[in-house]
């Protein structure tokens, strides 16, 4: 029987409940829970609780979380995101300055 908390690096294309998962097998635990939902593109800190200390999760702070993210002027997709296929792609000639102006 496993108790405590592990900090796991999530890595892409795994969902919290994919390392979940991965972890109730390897530990043999039914009780897992994680602190955090991240998106299966996302990569990074993950909470995960284990055995008695998963009951702990209703008592844990409810934060924001916070993303470090590149794009990509001038090309669009058709899911929004970097997995998508290109679907346009125009010149995007911005500024530096132009930029942090509309970053606020």
């Amino acid at each position: 029987m496993a108790n405590g908390i592990l900090i796991i690096d999530k890595p892409q294309d795994w969902t919290s409940m994919d390392v979940c998962a991965r972890l109730r097998r390897c530990l043999g635990e039914r009780r897992i829970g994680h602190a955090g939902t991240l998106d299966p593109m996302a990569t990074g800190v993950l909470p995960v609780l284990l055995g008695r200390a998963a009951k702990a999760l209703n008592f844990l702070p409810d934060t924001d979380k916070e993303y470090t993210a590149a794009f990509r002027l001038g090309e669009r997709r058709d899911t929004g995101d970097i997995i998508g296929q290109v679907v346009e792609e125009s010149p995007a000639p911005v500024s530096q300055e132009a930029l942090e102006a509309a970053l606020p």
